[in-house]
């Protein structure tokens, strides 16, 4: 081995060291130019709600959950194939005047997976 790459290799380390300075400078300046943006842009966003302007509960507290059944619309009959622009989307539901639940079957909740047995 001779000395020539001893040298060759002591001068390439200057040259990783003085590399690796640069690439820190380098994610030093982009980070703060990342801070600096971040803080033109929330300066730019409204103001938060003062306590006063938050949501209050109602005069009469809460609003509890309402049940109710309700049965769907049927969609018309017609010899042609109905396309859903014709159908117009959501076609509603109106109120069902029986208290009794839906279900699917004797014995089941109408839903599907629900652990049980079902009606067997």
């Amino acid at each position: 081995m001779s000395m020539e790459w001893v040298y060759f290799s002591a001068g390439g380390s200057a040259l990783v060291g003085l590399w690796s300075v640069i690439m820190g400078v380098i994610i030093v300046v982009l980070l703060g130019g990342a801070f600096w943006m971040g803080n033109r842009v929330r300066s730019r966003e409204p103001r938060r709600p003062s306590r006063e302007e938050q949501p209050r509960l109602p005069d009469g507290g809460a609003v509890h959950e309402e049940q109710a059944y309700r049965e769907p619309n049927e969609i018309p009959r017609s010899e042609l194939r109905l396309t859903p622009y014709q159908v117009h989307g959501n076609m509603g539901s109106r109120p069902n005047t029986s208290k009794q639940r839906p279900r699917w079957s004797r014995g089941s909740g109408g839903s599907f997976g629900s652990g049980g047995l079902g009606a067997h």
